[in-house]
């Protein structure tokens, strides 16, 4: 019944925010840069630009606007969704496909309030949902920085989105639901540590787009903050980011978390997936100040409350017992037979987040398809796990991820054949 009452909820607004458009309707004039209040030699200052850099390093900008092959911040590629394909624009500065016409107005508004330079609204595949957090100075180095690029000439090809998505302007009933504008506000209660911490882990960082479960209409609850959940369309779990009871990372120290965003290696796992290419384009160029607070802002999290463990229509005990053998013949010389790995060689599956995530598909992928952990500077050559498919059967993947959810102080439930098989044959992405 929720759903339906959101359903309603929607319809209700699209009805409402379209007659507005229809009455009140227009398009924002955009600022030309020599129209724009900041001064050209603003945008030149070497010390803002370099700035620019590094915050846009923090934000990984360059993982969603760089085409694999292609021009650095150039577009060229496209973000699948639920709804369809959304194109990534270039943000170098050439006039004709990228940001060379725009003025520091333009970007803010982009960035801040979600909207294109004439006022269009943008999809939220690009996370102005966090970005909105960002502040005014921050963004003005951004942009400086990305001013500062030589320009690429690569124009973006159009969303291929189903109807009704494909109507720009039904955003306005998205944004209603799901989009609240507003600068970062530091907790006056909380240290300057904390404070930055989360500004990066809110902001910048964006964490909350992928380790936050996504409903029906691709939308965030405002109260499902860092909880953990599949990333559309991807196929990889982000785990919940707690390190208290129940928590995604419980038990993990701020070095722990420290260390995995730096090297992409910890006492308690590896980064595989996703956030491997988040820590090799991002998180492993931050500043030590800069893990260190965002280590005691995730430290902060709350506990989480357990969720039930749905009853198993099968013997989950003879499963385990038959995916015990399968790990002593295939993983225990690496990860050990009692799930404790080699420190900083074989990550370990006893208390590991990637393992015990709620729904299992971490742990069958990398075991069917291998694990490649990033290539940092503090760890240039990563040890990479083999891939299982051509060996184990959807049964023995099944067992065997089965055995490593329920071992040692693991107590995750099963993965059942039918959900292998499914695992199977979805893409790599």
């Amino acid at each position: 019944m929720k759903w339906l009452r959101r359903l309603l909820l929607l319809v209700v607004v699209l009805v409402v925010l379209l007659a507005g458009w229809l009455f009140f309707g227009g398009r924002h004039q955009p600022t030309s840069p020599a129209m724009s209040k900041v001064v050209a030699s603003t945008l030149h200052d070497p010390a803002l630009i370099a700035r620019g850099g590094y915050l846009a390093t923090v934000g990984d900008c360059a993982g969603c606007h760089t085409a694999q092959g292609g021009a650095a911040l150039a577009g060229g590629r496209a973000l699948a969704t639920p709804f369809g394909n959304i194109p990534v624009p270039n943000i170098t500065p050439d006039r004709d496909t990228g940001l060379g016409n725009w003025s520091f107005e333009d970007f803010w508004q982009a960035l801040h309030a979600g909207k294109g330079r004439h006022g269009e609204l943008l999809y939220p595949a690009f996370s102005y949902t966090s970005y909105t957090k960002v502040t005014h100075d921050d963004a003005l180095a951004i942009f400086a920085w990305l001013q500062s690029l030589p320009p690429v000439h690569q124009a973006a090809s159009k969303p291929a989105l189903a109807f009704p998505y494909s109507v720009r302007n039904s955003l306005a009933a998205w944004r209603a639901l799901y989009f609240r504008e507003g600068e970062f506000k530091p907790d006056p209660k909380q240290s300057a540590q904390w404070n930055h911490g989360a500004y990066l882990v809110q902001g910048l960082g964006h964490c909350n787009e992928c380790h936050a479960a996504r409903d029906s209409l691709g939308g965030t609850p405002q109260d499902m903050h860092l909880t953990g959940g599949q990333i559309p369309q991807q196929n990889w779990y982000a785990p919940d980011l707690s390190t208290r009871q129940n928590g995604g990372l419980q038990g993990w120290s701020e070095q722990d978390i420290v260390d995995l965003l730096k090297t992409g290696q910890s006492a308690k796992g590896a980064a595989f997936g996703p956030m491997a290419d988040v820590v090799a384009s991002s998180t492993q160029h931050m500043s030590d100040d800069d893990l260190r607070a965002v280590a005691i802002y995730l430290g902060s999290l709350p506990a989480r409350v357990p969720a039930p463990e749905e009853p198993s229509p099968f013997n989950a005990k003879a499963l385990v017992a038959q995916g015990e053998k399968i790990y002593t013949q295939h993983c225990a010389d690496c990860h050990g037979k009692d799930g404790s790995g080699v420190a900083g060689v074989y990550p370990p599956l006893n208390g590991n987040s990637s393992v015990t995530e709620p729904s299992g598909l971490n742990a069958t992928r990398m075991v069917l398809l291998g694990g490649f952990a990033p290539v940092t500077a503090a760890n240039p050559r990563p040890y990479s796990m083999p891939p299982f498919a051509q060996q184990l059967s959807d049964s023995e993947v099944s067992a065997v991820v089965s055995y490593m959810r329920r071992s040692w102080t693991n107590n995750a439930s099963v993965v059942r054949p039918e959900d292998v098989s499914k695992y199977r044959h979805t893409p790599i992405d």
